[in-house]
């Protein structure tokens, strides 16, 4: 005699049709107890529900050998799985009835969603749009947005002077806090698409830069791969900066 005590997923059956049934299985294994042969029939379908994921109350079982012949279905409700002819290494084919296909809601795009227009949303009293409406939080602070919107001016304003100070081709040190100096060469000046503002794109004498004075895809100058990079211009000083050697070509 054996307990039934294992069960996995058949991967054979993934291949089931959309209306086909679709099988599972799981396997008995000697313990040495016997007390899940008391189980009715009902009750090892309640347990199987736990390993193979299949409604218990759209199960059909059916009993193998060890070498894979049918035996017979377990279609009793009532019945001990001790009055059947469960041997070791025997297993239960489960057949699930319910119409659920293996990985049907892996794709998330498929399943039908609730959909609500922007229209029906903005009528909605209980809504979280409605709630900072009401209270004024974010972008529904008017006064806050409007403070907002000019401290944005002004910094862009400020950020447009220092850039007309900052010439292309001037040699030039960059001094960002937490990071050494680095010495290059100016190469563009003026506003990128990747973030707002004044940009300052800057060809360093040594690989000490990000790109290759390309960011996503758009080429705002050229240089050798880490050699660009791209600052504001606060922190570019235009002057008599010769190129440093920084002992980079020391090592191979």
């Amino acid at each position: 005699m054996s307990t039934l005590a294992s069960g996995a997923i058949d991967p054979a059956d993934n291949s089931t049709a959309k209306h086909s049934p679709v099988k599972r299985e799981a396997r008995a294994e000697s313990k040495g107890e016997h007390q899940q042969l008391t189980y009715c029939r009902e009750d090892a379908a309640c347990k199987l529900e736990l390993v193979v994921g299949s409604p218990a109350s759209c199960m059909d079982l059916e009993l193998y050998t060890s070498d894979d012949k049918f035996v017979m279905k377990l279609d009793s409700d009532e019945a001990l799985l001790g009055s059947y002819p469960i041997d070791d290494g025997c297993r239960i084919h489960v057949i699930d009835r319910s119409g659920a296909r293996v990985g049907e809601y892996e794709d998330v795009s498929r399943v039908e969603k609730y959909e609500m227009s922007a229209t029906d949303y903005e009528k909605r009293p209980d809504s979280v749009r409605s709630f900072l409406k009401r209270s004024k939080v974010g972008k529904f602070n008017e006064e806050e947005m409007l403070k907002k919107e000019a401290e944005q001016e002004q910094k862009l304003a400020e950020e447009k002077a220092l850039a007309e100070t900052i010439s292309v081709g001037a040699r030039c040190e960059v001094q960002v806090s937490g990071q050494p100096n680095k010495r290059g060469t100016v190469m563009f000046v003026g506003l990128a698409e990747f973030k707002p503002g004044y940009w300052i794109g800057v060809k360093y004498d040594e690989p000490l830069g990000k790109n290759d004075g390309s960011v996503n895809g758009k080429q705002y100058f050229e240089c050798q791969p880490k050699y660009g990079a791209f600052v504001k211009p606060q922190y570019v000083t235009v002057g008599d900066f010769p190129e440093e050697d920084y002992g980079l070509d020391d090592e191979m």
